[in-house]
């Protein structure tokens, strides 16, 4: 190759190259480049990947900083986008999902939220149950550890609130958080999807599906079971609720999260006690039934049939370190219940509460 370079001189004196000596010299470039690119496209593509093309962003580290950051949540979107996407992906056929919040003081491992899904996967046929539950984080720290420990999580942020910390119960960090969690189911109901939705001290054993009433657009959990579903009575539980979405049930609310301002300092379950019996829920046709403590039942009033129950709440309970022992214990009864033989099952009971009281605070 070094040969025709030496030509490109015509002689000593440097005179004008012919028209044909210029071609020869391009000619002479053009092969010497080629000679050089083909052996490192032949090298490239037997280390890369089948099919992978490298961006040039990734082979420069220098133009890296320049590339947009990627984010699971796509940022670009807004919430309204967000929850439609994340609802969408989760729901049973039916438009159905499951809902929980969580925050950074019940999301730190061994806490709340890893009981909560533990009793997901030793239930009985309650592990499906996991595509169709959406985990609603309500601070950066609890939306960080849902996306590590679950498939669909979902950020919703409240503009000048701080609901990362443990919330006590009834201080005004938690009413803030218990209304914002009504107001946000509104916005579900809005989307068209129906709701099952838990509180994430509540462990799950079986599925409930088959223990929701055919009728009836709003069903809730009870502290205490009176034995009949439409005994308005009966004193409600928010943290499980089914409820069915149509124009009724998003009505029903709205009216529920304007009653907050008649009744100030008072939470959401609270409220609806009071309101329950307003003649406005008949003038607009929802229909409330209440959930039997046998299937759905808490440390207020245990459910006595281990046979039979789909969920048991720590309720009846106030301290975060008491909940989560009282939810182990729950556990381990499930897991001794479930090793017996059928004949021998009737022996078992609950071994709770033991930490757990309304009269403890941490």
């Amino acid at each position: 190759m070094a040969a025709p370079l030496t030509t490109s001189r015509a002689n000593e004196g440097g005179a004008a190259h012919s028209p044909e000596q210029e071609a020869r010299r391009v000619a002479t470039a053009l092969l010497f480049l080629a000679a050089v690119a083909l052996p490192c496209l032949v090298l490239y593509h037997a280390v890369a990947p089948a099919g992978v093309l490298v961006p040039p962003a990734a082979m420069l580290p220098w133009m890296q900083a320049a590339a947009p950051p990627h984010d699971d949540d796509e940022e670009s979107d807004s919430e309204d986008a967000r929850l439609e996407r994340v609802l969408r992906a989760a729901a049973m056929a039916n438009d159905t999902v499951i809902l929980t919040t969580l925050n950074s003081a019940w999301s730190e491992p061994g806490s709340v939220v890893d009981v909560f899904l533990e009793s997901f996967r030793i239930g009985e046929h309650t592990r499906e149950l996991l595509d169709h539950l959406v985990i609603v984080s309500l601070d950066a720290t609890a939306h960080r550890r849902c996306k590590q420990i679950h498939t669909h999580c979902l950020a919703v942020a409240t503009e000048g609130v701080d609901f990362s910390g443990q919330k006590n119960f009834m201080s005004d960090g938690y009413l803030r958080m218990m209304w914002r969690r009504i107001d946000f189911l509104r916005l579900v109901l809005e989307k068209g999807f129906s709701f099952i939705f838990t509180d994430t001290d509540i462990v799950w054993f079986r599925s409930p599906l088959l223990h929701l009433y055919a009728q009836g657009d709003f069903q809730i959990a009870c502290d205490h079971f009176t034995g009949d579903p439409d005994d308005l009575g009966n004193m409600p539980n928010g943290g499980f609720t089914y409820v069915r979405a149509n124009s009724e049930t998003v009505e029903f609310y709205k009216y529920w999260y304007a009653a907050r301002e008649r009744h100030p300092g008072r939470h959401d379950q609270d409220v609806l006690n009071m309101i329950k019996r307003d003649p406005y829920f008949a003038e607009i046709g929802v229909r409330i039934r209440f959930l039997s403590t046998e299937f759905f039942g808490g440390l207020c009033e245990p459910s006595q049939n281990l046979s039979a129950v789909c969920t048991m709440h720590a309720n009846c309970c106030v301290g975060l370190r008491r909940k989560i022992n009282d939810l182990n214990v729950m556990l381990h009864d499930w897991k001794r219940f479930m090793s017996l033989q059928d004949k021998d099952k009737h022996s078992v009971s609950w071994s709770v509460p033991q930490n757990c009281s309304l009269n403890k605070v941490e």
